[in-house]
């Protein structure tokens, strides 16, 4: 394992790394995509990932990008929320 891919699975352990959140009305899910080691890296991949879910069909989008710990990646209406810090706000 190279150095960088060790700093990330550390910080991913520790609930450090940045995820991207993704909250679809249509249909009513959170989507999380990382992790990420910084901010900066995973708001220069939010495009692609809003671009996948417009083009699934997903309506009324909207992201934060949160220092987190998923336990589920996707996550439907009726789950519980499914992460380890508080919820953000979302944009």
């Amino acid at each position: 394992m190279r150095l960088s891919e060790l700093s990330l699975s550390l910080l991913e352990r520790l609930g450090l790394a940045y995820w991207i959140e993704l909250r679809t009305d249509a249909p009513e899910c959170l989507y999380y995509f990382g992790p990420f080691p910084h901010a900066k890296e995973a708001e220069q991949n939010l495009p692609g990932y809003l671009e996948d879910l417009e083009r699934e069909g997903a309506r009324d989008i909207k992201y934060a990008i949160a220092q987190c710990k998923p336990k589920n990646l996707t996550v439907f209406e009726e789950d519980p929320p499914a992460r380890s810090r508080t919820s953000p706000t979302f944009a």
